[in-house]
């Protein structure tokens, strides 16, 4: 019986080798370098904060509330009610508030509204919420919050910012808050208390000076905005030091997944440092991303991510006209090496947001707007669109871009709302977009790069012509696995060319973009034998 169950075992063991041998694992197939590579990009795969889709929302602009026969004593004077159809214009400085009219102006929006149309959001495939402050506060912004530990009751409850968490949750998305902690609001309690009383246990939480006509110092010197003296310990432990601190309670205790840091950029390498570590201490995988207008190189680890404004820059550059394609490229791929690739997928690349004009203001012209959307989805970082964005809504300067949601635009006949549906399809379907490398492509005239991951199936070649005539080039292809006579088909209109000896010849029309991918029916076991996929 002993002699037939070692035969049994042995038969079983020499079985599963020989098949092993016939089918060789994923690791087999790849060269040296990708063996190495695909653990980083595993890791990559493995972490949401890489490459997602983040959808902005103002709460109080996004959808209108069934409640506003209940809420209106919450918007008496100086708050005025508006109508969802009217927009935002520039009002007049009120100063006994210190603040300007149309920051008081609002148009009703809630969490729980919000809450009923997150269905929408879903619908278009956004991976992350990210929502303008909802602190207690006077103004529609929010960016002079009274009490960090309150959400307005505009907006309700703490509780509703729980409920809201688990839905998103329930459904595989995520949700930042905007953390506004360089600085309060005028009438907060504790800066009114401090500003009366010298003796006041929060006066050490302000900048007081003499030399200043109010005898404080205001961010950009804006009155109603004291700011913080972040270099008190009790004031670090109060925003991001201690488990009941601002930062960690809504990490722990509505479970929210991470914040966006507004004027990141004043608060310093060593704050920042600080609080990000605090956040991933309370919430291992907790995303902390700095509103940095400067250049993304050394911000990591001080911050996950920034908003990557300097990305943004170099694009409206180039499509208005003042930076070439290749120079362009070129600038970014600078930018990537000396941030660090980590780094850059963790940044949101921004085209408009509450702070700019929209993006039709911005770039009138259409193709100027599509083009700059495709490049948005196919660059490293994650996509960050600004509310409306996908509906082409358009908005001047501050109040106009904040202007409510234009459910109306939500249509089959809307063409930028197709071509958002087919770029938000394709980023989701493409792991390079997500979190691949980025490889610039030598071109004279084009704005042209790669993505890639450890498999040829995956790689995307992005080609965008900003000039006003037809480019033909050659272009190198910095891809080792395209076999020969491969067809390069384009994602959005089935254009294809074809790879020769590492090259392909294309033509790219004036003011357009391809995005091409290797279509490998008809050579699968070329393919198969250094290809992890199979």
């Amino acid at each position: 019986m002993r002699l037939v169950l070692v035969a049994l075992i042995a038969g079983i063991w020499l079985a599963t080798g020989m098949r092993a041998c016939a089918e060789p694992s994923k690791w087999s197939a790849m060269n040296v370098y990708d063996q190495a590579r695909e653990q980083e990009l595993a890791a990559r795969a493995a972490d949401w904060r890489n490459g997602p889709v983040v959808y902005q929302v103002i709460v109080d602009r996004f959808s209108p509330s069934s409640e506003l026969a209940k809420k209106k004593s919450l918007y008496a004077a100086p708050r005025r009610l508006r109508d969802w159809q009217e927009t935002p214009k520039t009002g007049s400085y009120l100063k006994k508030e210190g603040v300007w009219s149309h920051e008081v102006d609002f148009w009703g929006g809630d969490l729980g509204s919000l809450l009923g149309s997150i269905g929408y959001i879903q619908e278009l495939g956004v991976d992350v919420v990210y929502l303008n402050p909802v602190f207690s506060s006077l103004t529609n912004h929010k960016y002079d919050a009274w009490d960090y530990h309150k959400v307005d009751p505009v907006y309700g409850s703490r509780a509703d910012l729980a409920a809201l968490a688990a839905d998103l949750h329930r459904r595989g998305m995520r949700l930042v808050l905007d953390g506004v902690f360089n600085h309060m609001g005028r009438r907060s309690a504790m800066f009114e208390e401090a500003l009366r009383n010298p003796r006041s246990r929060w006066r050490p939480f302000f900048k007081f000076s003499e030399t200043s006509d109010r005898g404080y110092i205001g961010w950009y010197d804006v009155e109603n905005l004291p700011e913080l003296n972040l270099e008190n310990p009790d004031v670090q432990k109060y925003i991001y030091g201690a488990p009941d601190s601002v930062v960690q309670s809504y990490l722990l205790k509505e479970e929210i997944d991470g914040w966006r840091l507004d004027v990141a950029f004043d608060l310093g390498f060593r704050y920042l440092t600080d609080l990000t570590q605090a956040a991933h201490t309370a919430k291992p995988g907790s995303l902390i991303v700095g509103e940095i207008w400067n250049y993304p190189e050394e911000w990591h680890p001080a911050v996950d991510g920034v908003m990557n404004m300097h990305g943004r820059k170099l694009l409206l550059t180039m499509l208005e006209g003042r930076l070439s394609g290749p120079m362009c490229s070129q600038m970014w791929e600078t930018s990537i090496a000396d941030a660090g690739m980590d780094h850059i997928l963790k940044s949101w690349l921004v085209l408009d947001n509450h702070d700019t004009p929209r993006l039709p203001n911005l770039l009138p012209q259409v193709w100027q707007q599509k083009m700059a959307r495709m490049l948005q989805f196919t660059l490293p970082g994650a996509v960050c669109l600004y509310y409306g964005s996908e509906l082409g809504m358009t908005g001047g300067e501050d109040p106009e871009q904040r202007a409510p949601m234009r459910w109306d635009l939500v249509s089959p006949d809307n063409e930028m709302l197709a071509l958002h549906r087919r770029l938000l399809k394709l980023r989701h379907a493409e792991p390079a977009l997500r979190y691949g490398d980025f490889r610039r492509l030598h071109s004279e005239n084009l704005f042209a790069f790669l993505r890639r991951t450890t498999s040829v199936r995956e790689t995307v070649v992005v080609l965008a012509n900003p000039t006003n005539r037809t480019v033909k080039e050659l272009i190198q292809l910095r891809e080792s696995k395209f076999q020969d006579v491969t067809p390069l088909r384009d994602q959005l209109s089935d254009r294809t060319f074809t790879v020769f000896s590492g090259t392909v010849d294309v033509e790219v029309p004036a003011r357009s973009v391809l995005i091409l991918k290797a279509d490998t029916a008809d050579y699968p076991h070329g393919y198969n034998r250094y290809d992890r996929i199979y």
